[in-house]
């Protein structure tokens, strides 16, 4: 077994853990493996090991993977910063877009979405405790684009997405995922139709999930370290 298909086995040791400490069904949670900077053969390897979604932060990098990995059934995640220049790309080679946190970039991928493809599956990424360094809309401003983004015929608003400040303790955690939690629910009770809450990560995937996440984006705990936290 490779180094990457152990390391997906301790993930989904994690994940299952957790799930049955939250009282929860195990195949609620969908495990987004996390590639980028990461080449082609470490997907392949993740994929042989039963990766199907994939994660992606750096667009152009991952059109280029995608190329190379065309022979495999890989659904394709960006959750990196979507510049109005690389809307195309999104629209075009994505199966979801989980940082839409403008109306202009979402208007665009509809536009700009094939129209022999599905609808692209689109998160709304908000900035839950208003971290200064990240991106998101405002938790309050979530309801009103969630809206305009429901209407677009191109895209299926399918979520929520967050990336907190760190924490270190679980309690901290938790609390934030909370936040992002009660927000997901509001949003349905308003009627919209969304399945998917994107939270946690290779640090803080257990309170994520306890607090109701419906997928986790990991990386360094499969691939390894980038030589950057994620």
């Amino acid at each position: 077994m490779t180094t990457i298909a152990l390391n997906l086995q301790s993930v989904r040791a994690r994940i299952a853990a957790a799930c049955a400490a939250a009282g929860r069904d195990v195949n609620e949670v969908t495990l987004l493996a996390v590639a980028k900077t990461f080449g082609p053969d470490a997907v392949r390897e993740a994929h042989a090991a039963g990766a199907n979604a994939i994660g992606e932060n750096y667009i152009q990098e991952a059109v280029e993977k995608q190329l190379l990995l065309s022979d495999l059934d890989l659904q394709w995640h960006c959750i990196g910063p979507i510049q109005s220049n690389k809307t195309r790309l999104v629209a075009t080679h994505f199966d979801w877009a989980q940082t839409v946190d403008r109306l202009k970039i979402a208007q665009r991928l509809n536009e700009q979405r094939p129209a022999d493809l599905p609808p692209l599956a689109v998160c709304i990424q908000v900035n839950i405790d208003g971290g200064p360094s990240k991106s998101g809309v405002a938790p309050g401003e979530v309801l009103a684009l969630a809206r305009e983004v429901h209407a677009l015929p191109r895209l299926a608003l399918r979520g929520l997405m967050t990336i907190p400040e760190p924490v270190d303790d679980f309690a901290g955690q938790l609390a934030v995922h909370r936040k992002a939690r009660t927000l997901f629910e509001d949003l349905r009770d308003a009627g919209l139709p969304l399945d998917t809450l994107s939270m946690g990560m290779t640090a803080d995937m257990e309170a994520a999930i306890h607090a109701g996440s419906t997928m986790v984006r990991v990386g360094t705990a499969i691939f390894g370290g980038r030589g950057a936290a994620r």
